[in-house]
């Protein structure tokens, strides 16, 4: 390796370093959360399961006295939508809004004995993706989760600058892992290795995932709306209390309707409900997670007929390639083994994760962090300019490479303990 090469390699290897350190929590957290919501239907199947299987009886009662039935216990609830049951032996699920809240009641249609209530965001499932998209901490934590989802794009490409073999010596150790050669060498194999077979997909996730960010996704539906008065998106940038309460006329539901709007056999899970961006108007929409099956049909309210539908190949393109990598990124795109991939692809990331913590134990002197050396001259522009190029793209990276960039120069430097722990200077 000559003297250029080394000098970039070290550099990279620094920028690994720190990126690896910082992101490895976040990766763990967002590996967990992930592969639990990867099986949102099945989770959602089973923490339900005793209301998918009723009594079938020769009536149900109407959609109105159903809707009266859930709001039994929340009088100053107002109704938002109705799920459609998959099949008759299912509970219906009623949607209130109660102060910004959102209440999903499950009542028996042919008894109208309601069931269970529970907060939208309070089922179990709702806290994973929480945990996944914000920490539980609102908008700290989604630009914390789009901070660390920057980094892990400079620690994949930066890792694979590292992994590159520099020799001929066979793929034993690039492709799969050498396990005889001792404890040092095989979690280094098995770290490098395991983020060879991860890298793309682990990309795709990240980079799937930028519309649901709260900096990225902002900006970037800023700049679609340009020249136009509003955007719709069916995706959420982030979590914000409904506060909408308006009363609407129940009445309109009747059974001729709904059984127009079963007719239509969107993918479930469907809701029907009156549409808050168009006044006089309900709105059927399918829910399915895989995009691409999504379907919307607006009714009218004053004669109950079906106005229009709108199916997923009618939407502009930049929405469809969002939807199919939503989708994708879900794991449901293409069925289980989207889900089986998407399950494999957060296991190599914990073990990229464990092996790399290690690592660092294994190689960290005791009286300093172990970072590589910094240094003083060589390819250091070179990356600042590549890195701030990168980083234009993701905002909130280049943000916190300044705040680095001027915490070392005109701060840490100044500390020669902290300066010589951190790697700083040698």
């Amino acid at each position: 390796m000559n003297s250029d090469s080394n000098k970039l390699y070290r550099t990279l290897w620094r920028w690994h370093f720190y990126a690896g350190l910082f992101c490895i929590p976040f990766i763990i957290s967002l590996s967990v959360t992930g592969a639990i919501y990867l099986f949102k239907p099945q989770i959602d199947a089973w923490v339900n399961r005793e209301f998918r299987s009723l009594e079938v009886r020769e009536k149900q009662h109407s959609p109105v006295e159903q809707i009266t039935a859930a709001k039994k216990n929340f009088p100053k609830a107002t109704f938002a939508s109705y799920r459609l049951p998959e099949n008759k032996k299912q509970a219906v699920v009623i949607t209130l809004r109660e102060n910004g809240r959102r209440i999903l009641v499950f009542v028996n249609p042919y008894t109208l004995e309601s069931l269970k209530a529970v907060g939208y965001n309070d089922q179990f499932i709702r806290i994973v993706r929480t945990l996944h998209g914000e920490l539980m901490l609102g908008n700290t934590g989604a630009v914390l989760i789009e901070l660390a989802g920057g980094w892990a794009i400079i620690l994949i490409i930066t890792g694979l600058y590292l992994w590159w073999p520099r020799s001929a010596s066979g793929v034993a150790g690039v492709i799969y892992p050498r396990l005889a050669q001792g404890s040092r060498k095989f979690w280094r194999d098995l770290h490098a290795v395991t983020g060879f077979w991860v890298a793309f997909f682990t990309l795709f996730l990240i980079v799937s995932g930028l519309p649901w960010a709260l900096v990225w996704g902002s900006a970037f539906k800023e700049i679609r709306s340009i020249g136009k008065q509003s955007v719709v998106q069916d995706w959420s940038i982030s979590q914000r209390a409904d506060k909408s309460n308006t009363k609407v006329s129940i009445n309109f539901l009747t059974n001729d309707l709904l059984r127009k709007a079963t007719e239509l056999n969107f993918a479930h899970p469907v809701e029907f409900g009156p549409d808050r961006n168009t006044p006089n108007t309900w709105k059927l929409s399918s829910k399915h997670q895989n995009r691409m099956l999504r379907s919307d049909a607006w009714f009218s309210i004053d004669d109950g007929q079906l106005i229009k539908i709108k199916t997923f190949s009618d939407k502009p393109t930049t929405d469809k390639v969002i939807g199919i990598g939503i989708a994708a990124h879900e794991g449901h795109l293409f069925g289980w083994l989207n889900q089986l991939i998407g399950l494999l692809v957060t296991l190599g990331l914990i073990t990229i994760s464990v092996s790399g913590f290690v690592l660092w134990r294994k190689r960290k002197p005791s009286d300093t962090l172990g970072a590589p050396p910094a240094l003083n001259n060589g390819t250091g522009k070179t990356i600042l300019l590549i890195t701030i190029i990168f980083s234009i793209f993701l905002p909130v990276v280049f943000i916190s490479l300044l705040a680095i960039l001027l915490l070392e120069k005109f701060v840490l430097k100044r500390f020669k303990g902290a300066s010589l722990w951190l790697g700083i200077t040698n």
